[in-house]
């Protein structure tokens, strides 16, 4: 409380403050003010944290096409889209345009049967697949041997490799043989592209670093890249090869570790009876429809078989 004397007569001039507390009200007043402005400065970049929690309408809906389980048709449309944009420029390196547009039909599908796991599986595939197909890839066209386009597939052998796949993912989904046949749908599946695998890796790596290939029928000795032919290095890789994918979808919760023995053991049969027929009919007098996408679809459809056959029988 400040208190005022005043002489009688004297002139009274009323003020808020005192000239002598004047300066120090208005240094409180300055400091006061800065810091009210330091504070709103320093919720400023908590604000902008949580604006940027606001993820755009896109955005949203595409985690929650990811997280969805079972997924439907919208969320495996929607995540299949968003996952060909990313990844584009490793597709244009093994697939053609419309390869990829075929590709884009199996993942779709894949995705609503399966769920994320079910298309990675496919991914793994069409990785290890693609890197194996373009090693040694000059050596390969010197021979004669390397597959056209320099590696990049189309749509025949996309369809080709997932013809049986695509077949399991339609009996999961619309739910054919009931609830004894929802596991089998997916471990053929798993099996059918074991075993694709197993073939791209064990020819590729046969016609990039086999020493010396053998025509399965009579074990005689043939150059690389002869229909029916196998080497020691093509045929170990191919069974490395479908150990790791089959060991991935036994991580992923796609088969369990039974399932992924049976889907390595099926690959490996379907593998022999492709280069017995390679070795047999194809490329011979009356067979010439015999062509690679047409053994392809028997051997992933044998490898497929052979792995429904022996759950069901094994239990």
């Amino acid at each position: 409380m400040v208190l005022l004397y005043l002489l009688p007569g004297s002139p009274v001039r009323i003020s808020a403050h005192p000239p002598v507390l004047k300066p120090s009200i208005y240094a409180l007043r300055k400091l006061l003010h800065r810091r009210q402005n330091y504070s709103n400065t320093r919720r400023l970049p908590m604000t902008a944290v949580k604006a940027g929690l606001q993820l755009p309408g896109v955005l949203k809906e595409a985690v929650s096409a990811f997280q969805l389980s079972p997924p439907t048709w919208e969320s495996a449309i929607l995540s299949n889209t968003l996952i060909f944009l990313a990844g584009s420029p490793l597709l244009f390196v093994g697939l053609t345009t419309p390869g990829i547009g075929a590709a884009f039909l199996l993942g779709s599908l894949s995705w609503r049967a399966f769920g994320s796991r079910g298309f990675f599986a496919v991914v793994i595939y069409y990785l290890i697949g693609t890197g194996a197909t373009k090693l040694k890839l000059k050596q390969k066209e010197a021979e004669g041997v390397a597959e056209k386009r320099k590696g990049r597939r189309g749509p025949s052998s996309v369809f080709g490799s997932g013809a049986a796949g695509c077949l399991c993912a339609l009996g999961s989904i619309f739910g054919l043989g009931g609830i004894a046949f929802r596991n089998l749908w997916r471990l053929g599946f798993v099996a059918s592209f074991c075993t694709k695998l197993s073939d791209t890796v064990s020819s590729e790596i046969g016609k990039a670093y086999g020493k010396t290939t053998y025509l399965i029928t009579n074990l005689s000795v043939v150059p690389r890249g002869t229909e029916g032919a196998v080497s020691i290095e093509g045929t170990l890789a191919g069974l490395v090869a479908s150990i790791l994918l089959a060991y991935t979808c036994c991580l992923m919760g796609q088969v369990d570790s039974a399932g992924a023995i049976i889907c390595v053991i099926s690959s490996q049969l379907a593998n022999i009876l492709e280069s017995q027929i390679g070795a047999s009919l194809q490329d011979k007098e009356g067979f010439k429809w015999l062509n690679n996408d047409v053994v392809n679809v028997i051997n992933i459809s044998s490898g497929t078989a052979f792995a429904m056959l022996l759950k069901w029988f094994l239990g």
